[in-house]
């Protein structure tokens, strides 16, 4: 099983140009579902996550070519409806093909998802709001088997919960579904205003009337399309805790600023030197750290995929630092790694109290799930000596070139087998 050998203690000096989003990319493949005439995708990051989309895209009868950094996707062929447990066991967003497949073809087999273990993600928001638009559904032996009788017909429906997944479902469904729909209480994301983004350049009917609320009227027929999808706002946000971390000097190309504002300020209270230009971020670290209480929220709060990243940052904090978990129940596996290399993180319920001043040690290390196997590297980059980080596949669904990219900038990381 492949490893990371990290080396430590550096500083970060360079530039780093940010891949695609991944969390943008998955639910755009997703809607391609709805399509029968050709989608080009470009700036989609080259990663674990990605390529099970496609394979999944491809077991429901997509014709996938590559050409260069584009994707082309047609789907007249298309007949199947049924996503298997083996490719969507390793990712939620596997759960994203049900909305489509549903409006498109009015039945669908779909294996509940997997993903990392941060949380029970359930997936009853999902089916209660699809249920409101006419379909049919039981759970069987850990398959939704779902059914339309009459198609998708619109419908009004407020989540009970702001919930990015099943925003991302029901807007896909509800574009070819008859009538209108309104959905209230989504989640407004920036990944989901690319695929609100992606779905109108389609040819969709889709109109933003308050902040969370969205009107979609049914269509018949989309167009072909040759679309980019957007920058990766947690892979931006990671290498900018890291320039924090380190006391690095990075600047961070393909960004808009905008999307990250919320971690911007933050990094900017506890001492960084942030400079933004359209595309660009700068930031200086600073060798004071001041500490900072932060609670994860929905967008436009500070993210949960941040967190992790966000704490081992306010270990090197003058002080004690709080942060509070509002999104998973169980997102702070990290933490018993960290004190492994010397951290003092005591947990109560969705609450880390977080020591500050501490030095990192160098230990071997075993990531647990993606945002938490980026924690380990930039406490190992800060430590003295060498750790080793076991179970990178976590890493490789979310970072495209990770050690690449760091290595670049004056990281010493070595991928073993």
């Amino acid at each position: 099983m492949k490893k990371l050998e990290v080396f430590g203690v550096v500083k970060l000096k360079g530039q780093i140009t940010i891949s695609g989003s991944k969390n943008a990319s998955l639910p755009i493949l997703a809607a391609t579902l709805l399509s029968n005439k050709k989608i080009s995708l470009n700036n989609l990051p080259k990663v674990k996550d990605i390529e099970t989309m496609i394979s999944l895209l491809k077991s429901l009868g997509s014709i996938v070519e590559y050409n260069k950094k584009t994707i082309n996707i047609k789907n007249n062929k298309q007949v199947k409806t049924f996503a298997s447990y083996s490719l969507v066991k390793t990712m939620r967003a596997g759960i994203l093909v049900l909305g489509p497949l549903l409006a498109k073809f009015g039945k669908a087999k779909v294996s509940l998802p997997g993903g990392c273990a941060i949380g029970t993600r359930p997936v009853d928001i999902h089916l209660e709001a699809l249920s409101k638009l006419g379909v049919k559904y039981k759970i069987i032996q850990g398959y939704v088997h779902a059914n339309a009788p009459k198609g998708l017909i619109g419908a009004n429906i407020k989540f009970p919960k702001i919930s990015v997944g099943a925003t991302e479902n029901l807007i896909i469904a509800a574009c070819l579904a008859k009538g209108k729909t309104i959905l209230s209480n989504c989640a407004i994301e920036p990944e989901i205003k690319d695929l609100v983004n992606f779905l109108k350049k389609m040819g969709c009917n889709i109109k933003w009337t308050t902040k969370r609320t969205i009107k979609i009227k049914g269509v018949n027929t989309v167009n072909e399309l040759d679309y980019k999808v957007m920058a990766d706002r947690i892979e931006a946000g990671t290498y900018l805790i890291a320039a924090a971390l380190t006391e690095g000097n990075l600047k961070i190309r393909g960004i808009n600023p905008k999307i990250i504002n919320t971690e911007i300020n933050i990094l900017k209270k506890i001492g960084a030197k942030i400079t933004q230009k359209k595309n660009e971020i700068v930031i200086q670290g600073s060798k004071k750290i001041k500490n900072i209480n932060i609670k994860t929220a929905p967008y436009p709060g500070f993210p949960t995929d941040l967190q992790a990243q966000m704490m081992v940052l306010l270990c090197k904090a003058n002080k004690k630092s709080y942060i509070r978990e509002e999104i998973f129940e169980n997102r702070f596996m990290h933490v018993a790694e960290l004190n492994r290399m010397g951290a003092k993180i005591s947990i109560k319920g969705n609450k880390a109290t977080i020591q500050g001043n501490i030095k990192f040690k160098a230990a071997e290390l075993m990531a647990t799930d993606l945002r938490a196997s980026v924690s380990l590297i930039l406490a190992a980059i800060t430590s003295k000596g060498k750790s080793i980080i076991n179970r990178i596949y976590h890493l490789d669904r979310g970072y495209e070139d990770i050690e690449k990219k760091l290595n670049k900038v004056g990281a010493k990381i070595k991928r073993i087998n």
